[in-house]
Formats: structure tokens, C-alpha cells, sequence
């Protein structure tokens, strides 16, 4: 194998843990909000751990893109359809409740700092 073949190589297999290891973390979140209760989301981490665990040590760099697609693909089959969001999150319930004041309107906080002047 050339050099660059080599590094090609290299990249590619880089990338390919690298998207696996993404769909594992965003799975194994979409789990936490079918079983939002944590004895039933342990047995089903568990079962998706084993499930990428059994093509860990595929070495066909063919095959391993194979893999990566149908488990993407499973993975937006299954999506949750409405995934619980962290209230002060983005897209929560709330975020941004408490919006800026308007420009002009100025908020003093000193928090009694004005008796101790006057004395």
C-alpha cells in the first residue's frame, strides 16, 4: 500500500469511527425518551450496546459503510417523534421567557446599595 493510499485509508476509517460514535450517542439519547424511566432505558442501552458491539471488529471498509447506512437508516425510522427538549434549552418551554428589555429601560442591580449612600 502506497503512502497515499495509506492515508486515504487512514481518513477513512477515522471518519467512519467518527460517525459511529455519533450515531451510538444519538441513539442511545433517543432511548432516554421512548423509557424515560431509568430500570426500563438500562435494558434497552443495553441491547443497543450489543447491537453495534457485534460489528465491532468488522475490518471491510465496505461492508463497515454498509452498516453505518442501514443504521442510519433504522435510526430515522425509529426516531422518537416528539423527543423531550430541556425546558431552558432551546426550543423548550422556557427559553427565552424572560426576554430583553427594550432599549432605553435600564435595570439597576444593587440590591440596597442605595440606603447605605443616602447615609
Amino acid at each position: 500500500m502506497s503512502g497515499i493510499a495509506k492515508a486515504s485509508f487512514i481518513a477513512r476509517r477515522a471518519a467512519q469511527k467518527e460517525r459511529v460514535r455519533i450515531l451510538y450517542r444519538r441513539a442511545l439519547r433517543d432511548t432516554l425518551n421512548w423509557a424515560v424511566h431509568r430500570h426500563l432505558f438500562y435494558p434497552d442501552a443495553d441491547a443497543l450496546r450489543e447491537r453495534f458491539e457485534a460489528n465491532r471488529n468488522v475490518e471491510d471498509v465496505e461492508t463497515i459503510d454498509r452498516l453505518i447506512a442501514d443504521g442510519e437508516a433504522s435510526y430515522n425510522k425509529w426516531r422518537h417523534p416528539d423527543p423531550y427538549i430541556v425546558p431552558w434549552a432551546p426550543g423548550g418551554s422556557k427559553f427565552n421567557r424572560n426576554p430583553v428589555p427594550p432599549e432605553g429601560i435600564e435595570i439597576v442591580y444593587d440590591y440596597g446599595k442605595e440606603e447605605a449612600e443616602l447615609i
